[in-house]
């Protein structure tokens, strides 16, 4: 059962939020953050970096003050938390459009299997449909 006290703090946290808070414990499966309102909520590894964490504490240490964005406050008064979202979205490498794939030194492209020129969805419509149909009349009907 929550106190006044909590639900009033609690009030004042917005989700969505961008709040600087300080390590407190350290799990197996996430980081106790103090936030500065006094209240405590909690970084699952996953929400640690925007790399695979395999040990929290490779990343943080008791003590260390992180930013953190607020995910959910729930009703029973959990608070979630992540490191990962409140960082600077990576990087991504993106191609502009038209911009032709860079092919490899024997010219497969990347992302092809096989050495079969790449077709386009008609032809590959076109294809399935000349391919022989299979005699379905040996197995029985679904009931």
């Amino acid at each position: 059962m929550k106190g006044k006290g909590q639900e009033e703090k609690n009030m004042q946290l917005e989700v969505g939020k961008i709040y600087e808070g300080k390590v407190t414990g350290i799990t197996k499966f996430g980081a106790f953050i103090e936030l500065e309102k006094g209240v405590t909520g909690m970084v699952h590894i996953s929400e640690v970096a925007n790399t695979y964490v395999s040990e929290i504490k490779d990343h943080l240490t008791e003590g260390q003050t992180v930013k953190v964005k607020l995910l959910s406050l729930g009703d029973n008064g959990k608070i979630s938390l992540s490191i990962k979202k409140a960082l600077p979205a990576p990087e991504r490498k993106q191609n502009p459009r038209g911009q032709q794939r860079k092919e490899h030194a024997d010219g497969a492209r990347n992302g092809d299997r096989s050495d079969e020129p790449r077709r386009s969805a008609p032809q590959q419509r076109k294809q399935r449909a000349e391919r022989p149909q299979q005699d379905l009349s040996k197995f029985p009907p679904r009931i």
